[in-house]
């Protein structure tokens, strides 16, 4: 089976989800810098979700790109992965309404976790049905990175009942960690 059609599926939902993020950005009302402020924290959570969704499109384009097999497991893996990814646009304006409350903190974090976990799930199901030949599985190693976003996810979301703020800084740490390139399927890809 063929990758590109499962490459551009996913190209086109993320591209959506950042367009519908983008539409939930609403101008001040006024003209001055006093106005521009009220905008603030809205434009700074979009930031840190389109950060997540920059994150997750090019570690799968990565991720992709030294993959040569892709069965239905992969696809309904990877449908796994979009659903998830499709919630950042409600949990994203829910967290910006809330001026930061402990439940759409949370909320956030949980659909960080589950979108890290189906992340994890897509990697494992293509490394089985490459097999043996999987670059992947060589690239990634122990993937302790994602082991430690798991976790931080986790932590994030009990600090979210009693720290909210706290928890917005754990997940952007999170993202500040991804954020910084991981060479290792790139260096596979480039050895192929």
């Amino acid at each position: 089976m063929s990758k590109s059609r499962l490459e551009a599926f996913s190209d086109g939902v993320i591209a959506i989800l950042i367009t519908i993020m983008v539409f939930e950005l609403k101008a001040p009302e006024g003209t001055d810098l006093a106005a521009l402020m009220t905008v603030v924290p809205s434009a700074l959570t979009f930031v840190l979700s389109f950060l997540y969704l920059g994150i997750y499109w090019n570690n799968h384009h990565h991720m992709l790109q030294v993959t040569h097999r892709i069965n239905g497991s992969v696809l309904w893996a990877n449908l796994h992965l979009l659903f998830w990814l499709s919630l950042f646009p409600f949990v994203t304006a829910w967290l910006n309404r809330s001026e930061l409350s402990r439940l759409p903190v949370a909320l956030y974090g949980g659909v960080l976790l589950f979108a890290a976990i189906a992340y994890s799930i897509l990697q494992s199901t293509i490394i089985k049905a490459e097999r043996h030949e999987s670059k992947l599985k060589q690239a990634l190693g122990s993937d302790l990175k994602g082991k430690i976003s798991l976790a931080a996810y986790a932590t994030g979301i009990l600090l979210a009942w009693q720290f909210p703020i706290a928890a917005v800084v754990v997940y952007t740490a999170v993202a500040l960690m991804w954020f910084i390139p991981d060479k290792r399927i790139e260096q596979i890809s480039e050895n192929r």
